[in-house]
């Protein structure tokens, strides 16, 4: 029994699966919303602050295997409130704080709900590729500029869809390009050509972002994920099918990417971006100097210095996830925050490959967060909605897990 069940006991059974289905509806179109990041607030925060209040008003309960989850990202924003008094000059610092942690209550909620039910799962990575398809799509009219006005959803001619930013944009649509692969090797083979079409146009707006965060969290993501879908099946034909289909897919993206190229535009452009080290990256007060110099500066600042002033300061903000937890929420949250990292990737890692309805899910969203840990290196991911969905889900099915494991005993 779910948790919104014990609570309304005596609701008649066709109510109580209509709530359900409206409740799941409601949370499916949250996630396609994410999907359109053009300001702060988003319309993803408004639908979401309604939601998430009215599923706790329901009965949605906090479980002990989600309670850390909570405990790390409010200390983590304690961290970033602290760092309010070190400002001279307020300005947009407390919204930033209020979105982190509007945007850390979205992990606990997105944790609570799947571990009241998995089937909602599915719901959630199928909205998830609806918005990335269809913000994918944006950037892509947007890149070759198939309509009066589309260059709003490019910038610096690189794809950005319905994003403030080409770097947010990518990593958004790795997921669930992941999604789709998993879909592909596992699935039904009559609906890989739609499943195959979809991937086609994520892909193409990965590569037309032009972020190289992107193109290395999609690259490391689809490696991994057939790893580990090898290492789980011990199956002689599974294993020749991931193989066969692992080997056209990448067929079929390498000849797309090869016709993109043919374009001067394109293929100017990807000159110019694929090289690993940028003259911004290493030019005097360039991105690596500023990380040096602001790590050294941090040792003497255990409250931090506030959100966005550090970009006050340097040519740039911080890009590294690392130094903004310690610019933006001081000592207390850059413990925090890696501590629930570590904890995050132990947690899925110790789950990874047992047999459950949930498993393709937590295995997604596990390869993401690894790659999101390791892209934070060259950029700030403290904002990035779909990042705190990936760590509800990890969450939630670690709770599911357990809450399997002691019905089992029972």
């Amino acid at each position: 029994m779910s948790a919104i069940e014990a609570t309304y006991p005596r609701v008649a059974q066709p109510q109580r699966m209509a709530l359900r289905l409206i409740g799941s509806a409601f949370v499916a179109f949250g996630v396609f919303l994410s999907g359109f990041v053009i300001d702060e607030p988003a319309p993803y925060e408004l639908w979401m602050a309604g939601l998430i209040g009215l599923w706790f008003i329901l009965g949605l309960r906090i479980s002990r295997g989600v309670a850390p989850l909570l405990a790390l990202l409010l200390t983590f924003n304690i961290g970033g409130m602290l760092s309010l008094t070190q400002m001279k000059d307020l300005a947009t610092g407390p919204m930033y704080i209020a979105v982190s942690t509007f945007l850390a209550l979205t992990a606990v909620f997105y944790a609570a709900i799947i571990e009241d039910s998995h089937k909602r799962l599915p719901l959630i990575f199928n909205a998830w590729t609806f918005a990335a398809v269809a913000t994918s799509a944006l950037g892509i009219l947007g890149y070759f500029h198939a309509f009066p006005g589309a260059e709003i959803f490019t910038l610096y001619d690189r794809a950005k869809g319905a994003f403030q930013d080409p770097n947010v944009f990518g990593p958004f649509l790795v997921p669930p390009s992941l999604y789709l692969v998993h879909g592909i090797l596992v699935g039904d083979l009559k609906k890989s050509p739609l499943k195959a079409l979809a991937l086609l146009v994520l892909a193409l707006g990965i590569f037309l972002s032009f972020s190289r965060a992107a193109w290395g969290l999609f690259a490391l993501g689809v490696v991994l994920l057939i790893f580990i879908m090898l290492l789980k099946e011990r199956s002689g034909a599974f294993r020749l099918r991931v193989l066969v289909l692992s080997l056209a897919a990448i067929i079929m993206l390498v000849a797309s990417l090869l016709v993109a190229l043919q374009i001067p535009k394109v293929a100017e452009l990807f000159s110019a971006r694929a090289q690993l080290v940028q003259q911004y990256d290493g030019e005097h007060l360039g991105r690596f100097e500023r990380h040096r110099i602001g790590f050294t500066m941090m040792m003497e600042r255990p409250l931090g210095i506030g959100p966005l002033v550090f970009g006050t300061m340097f040519p740039e903000d911080e890009h590294n996830i690392w130094l903004k937890s310690l610019t933006t929420y001081g000592w207390l949250g850059f413990v925090s925050y890696v501590g629930m990292l570590v904890w995050t990737l132990a947690l899925g890692f110790r789950y990874l490959l047992l047999d459950r309805p949930w498993q393709p899910f937590l295995m997604i969203a596990w390869i993401s967060i690894l790659g999101h840990a390791t892209i934070g290196n060259v950029i700030d991911i403290d904002h990035w909605r779909h990042v705190y969905l990936l760590f509800g889900t990890v969450w939630g099915c670690a709770a599911l897990e357990v809450r399997h494991r002691r019905g089992q005993r029972k």
